[in-house]
């Protein structure tokens, strides 16, 4: 009896110890109650099998990046278009040393040496067999079944680490997150005639090829969106390229494809880097995805340096599929793409519940929109059913998509026909796991309270609203091997709209000024007049209408579809960013024009041609004003400057004449700061005199007319007046 019962109870105590339960020194970071909707148990998993756990460590100062993002990336703030460097964003998102010493020592005490998979240290990985994994974080795992892939993984209902670790470690994957892997929609796509490009190039809107209502090419775009032909020129300038599961683009396919539909611009090209063992090799036969979003940048952005980067299977970052690795990529390069464009996505539904694995990617996005890289992701093609196409919601909520549900991007949606309406795949709605950042909240609301009480109780009314902006989207012709089709997709948008954003930089970094960057606090506050609003049609699913397109932002369309030169006339003015000047940070250079500053900049060179121009511009946005004047004459220079530091709230003026002297006059004020700085600059054939009087400190009062009864002072305006016969002068 004594050992049947000593039996009975040995029996009893290995069951228990199979399952995973909260040790008294432990924290339980996570634990579901059942497996989710979308997946099935298939058995134990084997203790022999190998798992790659990768082990998140908690962010020092992850508050302080998103501030930094939106700093640089507000039009109305003074630090608009100062990008941080590689160095200071991986001060904000390293953890600390204790964090790190903590983490390291307790997987270090188990035998386990970490591995580093992120240029700031906040992401680790080790190797361990299921027996030692169970025992690590207390967890219990098993092989799960994803229903729509039949694809097999590891998870654990539950897992804990050891109380000493609470607030240092953040998270351990694979463990409880059941996502569904990336997808995007299987192409929709039809054989066609590879168009020749009409002789005439058009580009007014209204004069549109009447063919483009049937199939989009690059002529149908650069009309109706009003892009430029003329080659990009400015150094610096880059634009990515994502592909993942196995796409590929062709060099020969490209170069077909411009021959027929871009014949001005036959020797575009784009390179090919490989990340996680992804395809590279632009001979081989390319793939649909890859071949239109690489036709579509090259073909669009002209003679903008553009990359491809594939991703392969080889993850890092598991059920990511390489999303997290590619940005991790591109974080530890020193100067990573200007613009990204993705094609690819995921149901928000498997991030819900454990929504850590989509803030880390989220927050990585927003690394490299604080560095200046402008993130543009297609919104879906399942209407308001997801990434593509389902019934599986028929009766329920709208299924919303991810990443684009990131507050961190640029979400794009699609549009169709020459007279622009939504195109119903256009996926569109609101997060469940974002909330709605403030930058969108009055295009938002203005919205929803147009839609009133349709759709109610089936989406977040809270939540992150996307797309942001759309593009064309319906029967784009590519080349594929010699043979024309038309394919379809947001997929197809989010590439239209990178281009216009490379070219748009490429304006700004000729002008000397920064790259855009992360997009949206300028495209809402601004950017709506310099978009083409789309109020027709909407984007159906889950047995319902969707939701309709209206006047202003819409969950199906966003903002609109670009107008190139309206946008140009946006980001190169002050409103956009003002004059900028280089700084250390990723992209090499920095600035904007704050709301609230008034300002007058001047300049003085040296030319080889003894020819002289002179420009002035003056520019109001909300409270500020600038004027600027420039000079350029064969003479060799040197400045006379006068500054004084006063508090102003009036714009200055300015002028500027060339001749054999040449002067100008300069003046800026910034009511941020109370200060004002007055200066004057002449230069002479012979000789020049330099002398500087300044008072510095807030709220120092200094009289103008001091400054200018100095005859030094006197004599420089008298020579301008007399130049532009407004009185005497030497």
């Amino acid at each position: 009896m004594v050992a049947a019962g000593l039996l009975v109870f040995t029996s009893l105590l290995s069951l228990a110890l199979g399952r995973p339960t909260a040790q008294a020194d432990n924290h339980v970071l996570h634990r579901r109650t059942n497996v989710p909707q979308g997946f099935t148990y298939k058995q134990k998993a084997s203790q022999e099998s190998t798992l790659n756990l990768r082990i998140a460590l908690v962010q020092n100062n992850a508050t302080g990046l998103e501030a930094a993002l939106y700093d640089v990336s507000n039009p109305l703030s003074e630090n608009y278009g100062h990008h941080l460097s590689k160095a200071e964003v991986e001060s904000l998102v390293a953890p600390s040393a204790e964090s790190l010493e903590k983490v390291t020592a307790w997987l270090k005490n188990n035998g386990l040496t970490p591995q580093t998979l992120s240029p700031a240290g906040d992401w680790l990985s080790v190797k361990v067999p299921i027996s030692k994994a169970n025992t690590l974080i207390n967890a219990d795992y098993n092989e799960y079944v994803v229903d729509k892939t039949n694809q097999t993984e590891l998870r654990t209902l539950a897992y804990s680490i050891p109380e000493s670790l609470k607030g240092h470690l953040a998270f351990i994957y694979p463990t409880t997150q059941f996502i569904e892997p990336a997808t995007r929609a299987p192409p929709s796509f039809q054989i066609v005639d590879l168009p020749r490009t009409t002789k005439k190039r058009r580009s007014r809107r209204a004069e549109v090829p009447a063919a483009c209502d049937q199939q989009i090419t690059p002529e149908c775009l650069i009309g109706l969106y009003n892009i430029p032909t003329t080659p990009a020129s400015a150094n610096g300038n880059s634009l990515g390229v994502s592909g993942f599961i196995d796409e590929n683009a062709n060099k020969d396919d490209l170069t077909e494809f411009l021959s027929v539909l871009r014949p001005d611009f036959t020797n575009g090209t784009f390179d090919a880097v490989s990340i996680d063992k992804g395809l590279t090799d632009t001979a081989s036969p390319g793939t649909v995805e890859a071949t239109l979003d690489i036709q579509y940048t090259v073909g669009l952005a002209t003679n903008v340096p553009t990359t491809f980067f594939s991703v392969g299977d080889q993850n890092q970052d598991g059920q990511l599929g390489g999303f997290l690795d590619i940005i991790n990529f591109l974080l530890d390069q020193d100067q990573p793409p200007l613009v990204l464009t993705t094609s690819f996505g995921f149901a928000e539904t498997g991030f819900a519940s454990d929504p850590e694995l989509a803030t880390t990617l989220c927050n990585a996005y927003g690394q490299l929109g604080a560095r200046g890289t402008s993130i543009l992701f297609a919104s879906g093609d399942g209407g308001v059913s997801g990434p593509q196409a389902s019934n599986a919601c028929n009766g329920g909520a709208f299924v919303p998509t991810f990443p684009s549900g990131c507050p961190f991007l640029t979400s794009v949606g699609s549009t169709q026909g020459i007279d622009e309406s939504a195109a119903p795949f256009s996926a569109g709605g609101f997060s469940n796991v974002f909330k709605r950042p403030a930058y969108q909240d009055d295009a938002v609301a203005a919205y929803l309270q147009k839609l009133g009480k349709t759709n109610a109780g089936l989406f977040n009314t809270e939540g992150r609203a996307y797309p942001d902006v759309a593009a064309q989207g319906v029967n784009f012709v590519v080349d594929i091997a010699g043979n024309g089709q038309g394919v379809s997709g947001t997929s197809a948008s989010s590439p239209v709209f990178a281009s216009v954003v490379a070219l748009l930089n490429d304006a700004r970094l000729n002008a000397g000024q920064a790259p855009l960057g992360f997009l949206n606090p300028l495209l809402y506050s601004q950017g709506a007049a310099a978009l083409n609003d789309v109020t027709k049609g909407s984007n159906p699913g889950c047995g319902t209408d969707g939701f309709p397109a209206l006047a202003g932002w819409d969950p199906v369309t966003g903002l609109g579809t670009p107008d190139f030169a309206k946008l140009l006339t946006l980001v190169t003015g002050s409103a956009a960013g003002g004059n900028n000047s280089t700084a250390g940070g990723n992209n090499g250079s920095e600035g904007g024009a704050a709301a609230g500053n008034s300002t007058a900049t001047a300049s003085t060179s040296a030319s080889a041609s003894s020819t002289a121009s002179v420009s002035a511009s003056a520019t109001e946005s909300s409270s500020s004003s600038t004027a600027s004047a420039s000079s350029t004459t064969s003479k060799a220079s040197s400045k006379t400057t006068s500054k004084a530091s006063a508090s102003a709230s009036k714009a200055t003026e300015s002028a500027s004449a060339s001749s054999t002297d040449s002067t100008t006059a300069s003046a800026t004020t910034t009511s941020a700061d109370s200060t004002s700085t007055v200066s004057a600059t002449t230069t002479t054939a012979s000789s020049a005199a330099t002398s500087t009087a300044a008072a510095s400190g807030k709220g120092d009062k200094v009289n103008i007319q001091d400054i200018l009864n100095d005859p030094r002072i006197a004599d420089l305006l008298g020579k301008l007046l007399g130049q532009l016969g407004l009185g005497g002068g030497n």
